[in-house]
């Protein structure tokens, strides 16, 4: 998703996929690059290990195993649960970060890391009539109540948290910071993206294109953040041998078949970007659209792709050619 430039560059796989992390210029203490990039996938590496709900020691394990309807959690689970709030409120609950059993019962039980997911010309041909992702009424998260004083968090019985995306782009997030006194920097966490640096040198950022070929678009950002949710990046067969995802439909608690297959949202930071990029694909086509104010791409089912660039003053719909998706 984004691109080298003459910077230390280290890729790794962590967090349930492939990680990058580039930094030009040494840091404020001396840091060299190459050490700073080696820094950053150790704390990637520890934030997966206490994010994880496929950890079963994981801080995160502890929370969704404890019966207690209030639990101590340290700085870093409470962020995670501010997340949880903040995505729900942000996306009017289509992001519903408390549908765990729901997206277990969908069959993501279990780690699919080695594991070969669908085409997405699959997925697209075994998928239901489109329609917009809707919340769910009980919308759970609002029920959530995090206490930084006394360090804990509240949650009714039951309610159990998938870190999921959330926690890619609080990652990126928490690595970048640690990076900001370099010239530039990039983190990656399997397409959420921090970018930023003392520099403040523009950074192209390229939006792959899901059904292959040539990037979609080209964004470039200084300071911010981008991120990309698409219905490929897990995806399997049930039993009963119907297609499935991980992005879970809050009210149906079933994988959502909107007719957008892949969405990429500009923020602030990787988290919104997270956030808005995963509502955007979760709200359709009509909807979507309207949650990419800071630049973004949706594609369609069909090939038709919509590219939203505040930078360029950009609003543009492009058709792709008949056959596309089945090359």
């Amino acid at each position: 998703m984004i691109v080298e430039r003459r910077e230390a560059v280290r890729e790794f796989h962590c967090m349930g996929g492939q990680c990058v992390v580039h930094v030009g210029g040494s840091g404020a203490g001396g840091t060299t690059p190459t050490l700073a990039t080696m820094l950053a996938e150790a704390r990637l590496r520890a934030l997966h290990r206490r994010l994880s709900r496929f950890e079963p020691d994981s801080e995160l394990s502890q929370l969704n195993d404890d019966p207690e309807q209030t639990v101590f959690a340290g700085s870093l689970l409470r962020r995670l649960a501010h997340a949880v709030v903040e995505a729900g409120a942000l996306s009017h609950g289509l992001v519903d970060a408390t549908r765990l059993t729901e997206l277990e019962q969908a069959g993501y039980a279990s780690s699919r890391v080695g594991l070969s997911g669908l085409s997405l010309a699959e997925l697209i041909a075994g998928a239901p009539a489109p329609k917009p992702a809707e919340a769910h009424p009980d919308r759970l998260w609002r029920a959530i109540a995090i206490d930084d004083a006394a360090g804990t968090i509240t949650r009714p019985p039951g309610v159990r948290i998938d870190s999921g995306g959330l926690g890619k782009g609080l990652a990126a997030d928490v690595v970048g910071a640690t990076l900001a006194d370099h010239a530039t920097f990039a983190v990656d966490c399997g397409g959420d993206v921090r970018i930023g640096g003392s520099a403040r040198i523009p950074r192209p950022v390229f939006v792959e294109n899901p059904f292959g070929g040539d990037p979609l678009h080209e964004f470039e950002l200084v300071h911010g953040a981008a991120a990309t949710s698409g219905i490929g990046r897990r995806s399997w067969r049930g039993r009963d041998g119907a297609t499935a995802h991980h992005l879970i439909d809050p009210a149906t608690g079933a994988p959502a078949w909107t007719g957008i297959v892949q969405a990429t949202a500009l923020a602030q930071t990787a988290l919104e970007a997270e956030i808005l990029a995963k509502a955007a694909l979760l709200a359709g086509p009509r909807r979507g659209l309207g949650l990419l104010a800071l630049g973004g791409v949706l594609v369609h089912a069909d090939g038709t792709t919509e590219v939203v660039d505040a930078a360029k003053g950009l609003t543009a719909t492009q058709h792709e050619a008949p056959g596309t998706l089945e090359a």
